[in-house]
């Protein structure tokens, strides 16, 4: 906060063309260097180098839901209904699923907790209330259902013990924290963290000193509050549907932020395009996937 009391506001740099029109699941791959995305609804898994700003796209199926890379190599990679893990030279190793067998679901985001299991969250296409669920993948290739009666399944970072992570079911307006035990990789509680204003939160980043940075969808924002839920800082954005935040670089300082122009034609110019922010502040590093 600044020394008056109000949140401190923070510039978005558009580091990419508009390159998706539904850009998702933000994330940093250090193995490789690259800022990892998905252009969801198109199934084109991204990459984008911090370095020489080149950008690579790869089509993976009708949707890719979310991103992270593996302990041995590679991605894993949700998809609509299934996962894909990929090699570290991108090709597909194996699938797993379909998980859900509902065509009316899809995956839409998650991540992974520090033994390597991914949890993924699901959601309806029309957005039926209650029938998102979150699963739980476990380097085994075994797949549990760990949350039920959601709606639409956003973004998910857990806390290095393992026994708590950060968790947005969108139209609850809040990020709440999940109490788990990490041991058998079940969900034992949940309480409400922060109440979101000005938009409806989608995916989070959390930072070294326990805060969390929410994009705001239909906000036009990103805002971190801190480790009591107080608002401290925001970045604006010149695009209305802000999906995804998640630190990436060598040092982890640069918050990078994927936006939709889904739904918007031309209205909104730089829609879909990928922005970074210099925050001053040291991001978490991506949990890997252990399978």
């Amino acid at each position: 906060m600044g020394q008056d009391g109000a949140p401190v506001t923070l510039v978005a740099e558009q580091v990419t063309d508009v390159c998706t029109v539904h850009g998702e699941g933000v994330t940093w791959d250090a193995a490789a260097g690259l800022v990892r995305f998905v252009d969801l609804e198109a199934g084109a898994l991204m990459s984008l180098d911090p370095a020489s700003g080149a950008l690579g796209r790869r089509q993976l199926g009708k949707v890719a839901a979310c991103v992270r890379p593996r302990r041995s190599g590679g991605l894993v990679v949700a998809l609509e209904r299934t996962f894909a893990l990929l090699d570290g030279e991108g090709a597909v190793e194996r699938e797993i699923g379909p998980v859900l067998t509902d065509e009316g679901l899809r995956f839409n985001d998650g991540g992974c907790d520090p033994a390597g299991r991914f949890w993924m969250g699901s959601m309806a296409y029309d957005e039926t209330p209650g029938a998102g669920t979150v699963h739980r993948l476990d380097p085994d290739g075994s797949v549990t259902t760990v949350l039920t009666d959601v709606t639409i399944s956003n973004g998910l970072s857990f806390r290095r013990d393992g026994r708590s992570a950060l968790y947005v079911d969108t139209p609850t307006g809040r990020v709440d924290v999940l109490e788990v035990d990490p041991d058998a990789g079940t969900v034992t509680g949940r309480r409400p963290f922060a109440k979101v204003a000005d938009g409806h939160p989608d995916g989070i980043a959390a930072d070294a000193e326990g805060g969390v940075w929410v994009a705001l969808w239909q906000g036009s924002a990103v805002h971190r509050y801190d480790s009591g839920g107080r608002l401290t800082h925001v970045v604006p954005l010149p695009c209305s549907q802000v999906t995804c935040p998640a630190f990436g670089g060598p040092d982890l300082t640069d918050l990078y932020v994927t936006t939709s122009r889904k739904g918007l034609g031309d209205t909104e110019p730089a829609g879909g395009a990928v922005f970074r922010v210099r925050t001053g502040l040291t991001g978490v590093a991506v949990l890997p996937f252990a399978g």
